[in-house]
């Protein structure tokens, strides 16, 4: 559609006619100023009539409020790509995770289950984010790589299954593999959440080797460690309280998150667990909503044009005169 940047100075139309209604001394005054064709403006009835020519200078004056008025073709919305983050989430699926130590309304679950269900929501909520999953155990397998495409994610996160990776827990590989993925892409935002219940105790590589080459990547990790601490277990001899998550190797995790820049976080239960996830919406917001940006093309120069014809033309006619 055809817009005016400015369109208050189009008031200014009349202004010629609002001077020629002026008293005359005032108007003698305005023109002495030099200022041809506004001083052939205030010519008589007669002299106007023996001088048509003179209307030129109207259209003049038209043209140039026309062109300093900024007349522009307004096109339609054009939406802006939106810049997220690439987010990877790996997920500890060894032996361990197996470990009934979390609840879901009021139930017991394993470990898994409840990182399934906190971890699901936190994938749906990531619009505008690329996410991609890496399952771990002894070996750490890429599921999704980075993808848009979060129902996905989300199905395969749900398909996991204990032991699937085998038996042990291979951090630094999980990292490893992460670090190769994020060299793939190009963007200044990636993210890695590692969740495991345990320590390194497979793969071939050290967690902190991985950390240290996942922070000249610009990857930053966040560490999420997972279990209760006191579980009461049922024995020959009666109950007693056990420490489920006695092989947590939280100085690791808290180390991996310092070299990255990132952070490391505690989750003793499915309620802390989610609270986490909200954290990292807050410390990791989403991309902002979809914005548009409309093209604009400057007209000005086609009222310019037709006012410095007018006013060539003026002056040839004046010159037959």
């Amino acid at each position: 559609m055809y817009s005016f940047a400015w369109p208050l100075l189009l008031f200014l139309l009349p202004l010629p006619f609002l001077i020629r209604l002026l008293p005359r001394v005032k108007q003698a005054s305005i023109t002495t100023l030099d200022v041809p064709f506004l001083k052939n403006m205030f010519t008589s009835e007669q002299q106007k009539n023996k001088h048509p020519w003179r209307w030129l200078n109207l259209l003049l004056w038209l043209f140039l409020l026309l062109a300093v008025s900024r007349p522009q073709w307004v096109g339609e919305p054009i939406p802006l790509p939106i810049e997220g983050r690439d987010l990877m989430l790996a997920i500890d699926i060894s032996g361990s995770m197996e470990q009934k130590d979390m609840q879901i309304g009021g139930q017991p679950v394993d470990r898994l289950t409840a990182v399934k269900k906190v971890a699901g929501e936190f994938i749906e909520r990531r619009t505008g984010d690329r996410i991609g999953l890496i399952l771990f155990g002894e070996n750490a397998y890429l599921q999704t790589p980075l993808t848009f495409d979060r129902k996905t994610v989300q199905t395969l996160l749900y398909e996991a299954a204990i032991g699937l990776a085998g038996k042990s827990t291979a951090i630094g590989d999980s990292i490893g593999l992460a670090v190769k993925k994020a060299r793939e892409v190009e963007n200044n935002n990636r993210i890695l959440i590692v969740l495991t219940d345990g320590q390194n105790t497979a793969g071939a590589i050290e967690p902190l080797k991985a950390a240290e080459l996942a922070r000249e990547e610009g990857l930053k990790i966040y560490t999420i460690g997972v279990g209760a601490d006191e579980l009461v277990s049922n024995g020959f001899f009666g109950q007693r309280l056990i420490n489920p998550s006695a092989d947590l190797d939280e100085a690791t995790l808290k180390r991996i998150a310092k070299i990255t820049e990132g952070q490391y976080f505690r989750a003793r239960n499915s309620k802390e667990l989610e609270q986490i996830y909200q954290m990292l919406d807050e410390l990791e917001p989403l991309a902002e909503d979809e914005q548009f940006f409309r093209p604009t093309d400057e007209l000005f120069y086609w009222p310019l044009l037709a006012a410095l014809l007018a006013l060539m033309a003026s002056m040839w006619i004046r010159r037959l005169d």
